[in-house]
């Protein structure tokens, strides 16, 4: 699923799917038997739904924090940013509980500078729906339910962290092939995905179902490991 600039989920029964958030609302990708399938919804719990109806999801990745700090930065977004190389700015320092729950910027960015020192950027703030959004669904969901970063996820799958942005044409190939190389083809047409979601989306996607099937499968790791525990209770890393 994909909502604005960063945090998305992922995968199936079948094998993966990944969840991003997109402006539209949610557009996600299902690997099932080797074919990469697109659905899109408003909510990221009709999402999961549309996702599962071929079958039950093994692990669905987002790309949306998953647990917030009652205070300081999280240790899962210091190491992304670590991990994401040239590319650590996609990164977002996901602001503390207290201050999400703020309705106003001021007040919200106001809280974060008590609470963790800094403020927040109006990009993270932005997102502040979606991020309460998969708080409430995560803890309901019935399957298992990861955190991603795309950046740190194809730095993953490339052995190295890239140096292009997924907003330039050099970018967007050099994804693509890699997507391609780990057996995601992705179609021309995906349907009232790709008419609704942006092609950074859809590759952000993409790289999340791929991960989702390295939790599934056991090959996968948290950063950072062990994961770290708020007052919220949920284990708070991010997965590659």
């Amino acid at each position: 699923m994909d909502v604005l600039p960063h945090w998305r989920p992922l995968i199936s029964g079948r094998e993966g799917e990944r969840l991003d958030a997109c402006r539209a609302g949610w557009v996600g990708i299902v690997l099932s038997d080797g074919a990469a399938h697109s659905c899109f919804a408003t909510a990221i719990d009709e999402l999961a739904e549309q996702a599962s109806v071929a079958g039950p999801l093994d692990v669905i990745a987002v790309d949306m924090p998953i647990g917030l700090p009652d205070a300081g930065r999280r240790q899962a977004d210091v190491l992304a940013r670590q991990l994401a190389g040239p590319r650590w700015a996609s990164v977002f320092i996901a602001p503390v509980r207290a201050a999400i729950a703020e309705e106003e910027f001021a007040t919200a960015t106001a809280m974060n500078v008590k609470l963790a020192g800094e403020g927040i950027s109006r990009q993270a703030y932005r997102l502040r729906a979606k991020i309460l959004q998969v708080d409430r669904w995560v803890r309901h969901a019935p399957q298992r339910v990861v955190e991603i970063h795309p950046e740190v996820s194809f730095a993953c799958l490339a052995g190295v962290p890239l140096d292009v942005s997924k907003s330039t044409w050099a970018g967007v190939a050099r994804r693509r092939h890699l997507l391609t190389r780990a057996g995601i083809v992705l179609s021309d047409d995906l349907g009232l995905a790709g008419k609704k979601a942006g092609v950074d989306d859809i590759l952000d996607a993409s790289v999340a179902a791929w991960t989702a099937q390295r939790v599934a499968n056991g090959r996968a790791r948290p950063v950072p490991d062990p994961p770290e525990l708020f007052s919220d209770g949920l284990p708070c890393a991010i997965w590659t």
